[in-house]
């Protein structure tokens, strides 16, 4: 099986200025999920690591750290209104036209620094060794459920998710659940040509520390990273 693994970094950063490429304990984040498609390279577990990106900027600083950047990636798949599934049908309509083909995709998210290299590991021989279209990470989650979730529709009132959320059911009842993190999609070409979706509706899973699974999309998500990688 013949992996492209892609790093999406578009310009720009509502929450956090710079995101792809602000300092994490002296390197630019999206280093990190660079050199675990490096080192998945060298593993020969996957087979090109390529970083999709509309920024020259973040461009050169991907060159850098061993990635190629084959395009640049038009603007039109690059807004806020874009969705992930339009960057991977245009790195594989890239690579087609090349005759260059892949029988999937890995997409390491540089906001996930804190995944594993083992855990990639695994992913990816539990992916080649089944018949399913799409892996996806998760961690497990032993508190948080509809008990103990809200909504509101004026920013005053709670609307709970459940009717039992007052009804002192005890945390040794709750069942827990497992919660997507973004660190880890595999899909397959076929599947994403066909449907247009990233997750397959019954996708492989694999388990990740709660630890392992932030994302960083505020602040205090860099800074909890930064406190944990930077020893």
């Amino acid at each position: 099986m013949k992996i492209l693994t892609i790093v999406p970094a578009r310009c720009g950063s509502k929450g956090i200025k710079n995101k792809n490429i602000i300092d994490v304990c002296s390197k630019p984040l999206i280093a990190y999920s660079i050199e675990q498609g490096l080192a998945l390279k060298e593993l020969n577990l996957v087979d090109k690591v390529i970083v999709s990106t509309d920024c020259q900027d973040i461009a050169n600083v991907a060159i850098r750290y061993g990635a190629d950047v084959p395009f640049l990636r038009p603007k039109d798949i690059a807004n806020d209104r874009a969705k992930s599934i339009d960057f991977y049908l245009h790195a594989i309509e890239f690579f087609e036209q090349k005759s260059v083909f892949f029988d999937a995709i890995l997409l390491l998210q540089p906001t996930s620094p804190m995944r594993r290299i083992e855990t990639l590991i695994d992913a990816i021989k539990i992916f080649k060794s089944t018949k399913k279209d799409s892996l996806i990470s998760v961690y497990k989650e032993d508190y948080i459920n509809e008990l103990v979730m809200y909504t509101t529709s004026d920013g005053k009132k709670l609307i709970p998710l459940n009717n039992d959320h007052n009804k002192g059911v005890r945390r040794q009842e709750h069942k827990h659940v497992l919660v997507r993190n973004g660190a880890i999609y595999l899909s397959k070409i076929h599947y994403l040509k066909s449907n247009k979706r990233i997750i397959s509706d019954n996708p492989l899973f694999i388990k990740m520390r709660k630890n392992d699974s932030i994302n960083i999309d505020t602040v205090d998500d860099l800074e909890l990273v930064r406190k944990l990688l930077c020893k």
